[in-house]
């Protein structure tokens, strides 16, 4: 069995789904500065298993999230085995992050990670998602994630645990995003702490 690894790809797709208990902004945003609410990846880029991982992110995950501005997917794949393309495994680290726009700034409503193995089917250059293995919550974390990474276990570990290369990540996804939707911003703001430049 052929197996790829990368180690850290940053993935964007542009919507309106958001994540959790931050009900937005009350401040008045310009039309100019509201995102496509298009999957921009689609139209831009030929479709890959990545497509659909985004697709399925915004879709399936964030549906059950309260609505904001934007969602920006942010993928770390552990490695990927596309010998069947009716049955393509992806195995990584899966962010969707919510913000609300704010002047020239985003400011993050919510956000989630969802790790586990992707299945998806490549049919005539159409991806989709089939099904997500994902890893459990709480005191059931570790031991459903050596089940579903197997012998990929200790490589997750190490990229779950970068928190270093996560936010190199998930910045790289923004400025996409950004450049992408022609968004007039230039700061993200996480709650809490000081509005950080995008570039």
């Amino acid at each position: 069995m052929k197996i790829s690894k990368i180690f850290t790809i940053a993935a964007i797709v542009a919507c309106v789904a958001s994540i959790a208990s931050c009900k937005g902004s009350n401040e008045t945003k310009d039309d100019a500065n509201t995102a496509d609410t298009t999957a921009v990846a689609d139209s831009v880029e030929p479709e890959t298993y990545l497509t659909a991982i985004d697709r399925y992110l915004v879709d399936s995950i964030g549906k059950f999230y309260d609505k904001a501005d934007a969602s920006i997917s942010n993928i770390q794949i552990v490695a990927v085995d596309e010998q069947n393309p009716e049955d393509i495994l992806a195995w990584g680290c899966y962010w969707l992050e919510n913000y609300n726009i704010a002047g020239d700034t985003l400011k993050t409503a919510s956000g989630g990670s969802h790790p586990g193995l992707m299945h998806i089917r490549n049919t005539d250059g159409h991806f989709e998602v089939t099904s997500f293995d994902r890893v459990n919550d709480g005191s059931d974390f570790t031991p459903s994630a050596k089940r579903i990474f197997g012998d990929k276990f200790d490589e997750f570990s190490r990229i779950n645990s970068n928190d270093v290369a996560r936010d190199s990540a998930r910045m790289e996804a923004i400025r996409k995003y950004v450049d992408r939707n022609g968004l007039k911003v230039n700061l993200v703001q996480d709650y809490g702490w000081p509005a950080k430049e995008i570039k």
